[in-house]
Protein backbone atom coordinates (compact mmCIF):
# COMPACT_ATOMS: atom_id res chain seq x y z
CA UNK A 1 0.00 0.00 0.00
CA UNK A 2 3.06 2.28 0.63
CA UNK A 3 4.23 1.90 -3.03
CA UNK A 4 0.69 3.15 -3.79
CA UNK A 5 0.66 6.33 -2.20
CA UNK A 6 3.73 7.41 -2.85
CA UNK A 7 3.36 6.38 -6.83
CA UNK A 8 0.11 8.57 -6.37
CA UNK A 9 2.07 11.38 -4.53
CA UNK A 10 4.01 11.77 -7.45
CA UNK A 11 1.43 12.08 -9.73
CA UNK A 12 -0.72 14.53 -7.51
CA UNK A 13 2.59 16.71 -7.77
CA UNK A 14 3.13 16.21 -11.25
CA UNK A 15 -0.65 17.44 -11.79
CA UNK A 16 -0.63 20.29 -9.52
CA UNK A 17 2.66 21.48 -12.05
CA UNK A 18 0.58 21.37 -14.97
CA UNK A 19 -2.41 22.45 -12.98
CA UNK A 20 -0.22 25.32 -12.45
CA UNK A 21 0.71 26.20 -16.26
CA UNK A 22 -2.75 25.98 -17.17
CA UNK A 23 -3.76 28.55 -14.12
CA UNK A 24 -0.57 30.96 -15.42
CA UNK A 25 -1.67 30.89 -18.81
CA UNK A 26 -5.01 31.34 -18.39
CA UNK A 27 -4.48 34.50 -16.56
CA UNK A 28 -1.54 35.88 -18.80
CA UNK A 29 -2.15 39.22 -20.32
CA UNK A 30 0.89 38.51 -22.77
CA UNK A 31 0.55 35.51 -25.64
CA UNK A 32 1.83 32.37 -24.34
CA UNK A 33 4.14 29.34 -26.02
CA UNK A 34 2.55 25.79 -25.67
CA UNK A 35 6.11 24.37 -24.74
CA UNK A 36 9.44 25.40 -23.17
CA UNK A 37 11.15 25.20 -26.84
CA UNK A 38 8.36 27.44 -28.71
CA UNK A 39 8.22 31.40 -28.38
CA UNK A 40 4.94 32.74 -28.23
CA UNK A 41 3.53 34.64 -31.32
CA UNK A 42 3.78 38.21 -31.03
CA UNK A 43 0.20 40.12 -29.68
CA UNK A 44 -0.13 40.99 -32.89
CA UNK A 45 0.32 38.91 -34.99
CA UNK A 46 -2.87 36.99 -32.77
CA UNK A 47 -6.30 37.66 -33.94
CA UNK A 48 -7.90 37.39 -30.36
CA UNK A 49 -5.02 36.83 -27.33
CA UNK A 50 -7.15 36.56 -24.43
CA UNK A 51 -9.11 33.54 -26.19
CA UNK A 52 -5.55 31.64 -27.31
CA UNK A 53 -4.52 32.20 -23.86
CA UNK A 54 -7.35 30.67 -22.09
CA UNK A 55 -7.69 27.94 -24.73
CA UNK A 56 -4.09 27.19 -24.12
CA UNK A 57 -4.92 27.32 -20.56
CA UNK A 58 -7.72 25.26 -20.27
CA UNK A 59 -5.74 22.75 -22.13
CA UNK A 60 -3.26 22.30 -19.18
CA UNK A 61 -5.52 22.34 -16.52
CA UNK A 62 -7.99 19.55 -18.38
CA UNK A 63 -4.55 17.86 -18.42
CA UNK A 64 -3.34 18.17 -14.64
CA UNK A 65 -6.94 16.72 -14.17
CA UNK A 66 -6.88 14.23 -16.29
CA UNK A 67 -3.05 12.87 -14.54
CA UNK A 68 -5.21 12.97 -11.11
CA UNK A 69 -7.70 10.60 -12.63
CA UNK A 70 -5.07 8.26 -14.13
CA UNK A 71 -3.48 8.55 -11.07
CA UNK A 72 -6.49 7.08 -8.72
CA UNK A 73 -7.64 5.00 -11.67
CA UNK A 74 -4.04 3.37 -11.96
CA UNK A 75 -2.55 3.63 -8.62
CA UNK A 76 -5.84 2.49 -6.64
CA UNK A 77 -7.32 0.04 -8.73
CA UNK A 78 -6.36 -3.39 -9.42
CA UNK A 79 -3.13 -4.52 -9.17
CA UNK A 80 -2.43 -5.93 -12.49
CA UNK A 81 -0.88 -5.38 -15.75
CA UNK A 82 -4.04 -3.95 -16.88
CA UNK A 83 -3.50 -0.86 -14.21
CA UNK A 84 -1.14 0.45 -16.80
CA UNK A 85 -3.92 1.33 -19.32
CA UNK A 86 -5.05 4.61 -17.20
CA UNK A 87 -1.52 5.41 -16.71
CA UNK A 88 -0.73 5.64 -20.01
CA UNK A 89 -3.71 6.61 -20.97
CA UNK A 90 -3.84 9.69 -18.85
CA UNK A 91 -0.73 10.95 -19.28
CA UNK A 92 0.95 9.81 -22.53
CA UNK A 93 -2.10 9.67 -24.97
CA UNK A 94 -3.23 13.78 -24.14
CA UNK A 95 0.88 14.65 -25.01
CA UNK A 96 -0.76 14.23 -29.14
CA UNK A 97 -3.86 15.49 -28.22
CA UNK A 98 -2.44 18.37 -27.03
CA UNK A 99 -0.12 19.10 -29.35
CA UNK A 100 -2.63 18.45 -32.56
CA UNK A 101 -5.11 21.41 -30.74
CA UNK A 102 -2.26 23.50 -30.10
CA UNK A 103 -1.91 23.31 -34.28
CA UNK A 104 -5.29 23.72 -34.39
CA UNK A 105 -5.25 27.16 -32.11
CA UNK A 106 -2.60 28.36 -34.94
CA UNK A 107 -4.42 27.73 -37.65
CA UNK A 108 -7.28 29.63 -36.07
CA UNK A 109 -6.16 32.30 -34.12
CA UNK A 110 -2.21 33.56 -35.90
CA UNK A 111 -3.27 35.82 -39.22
Amino acid sequence: MAEQIICFCIYLLVALLMLGIGISQWNSKEPVGFYTGEKPPASQSLSDVLAWNRKHGAMWILYGILIIISGVAGVFGTQSIWSIIPLVGGVVVPIGVMVWYHHRLIKQYLR
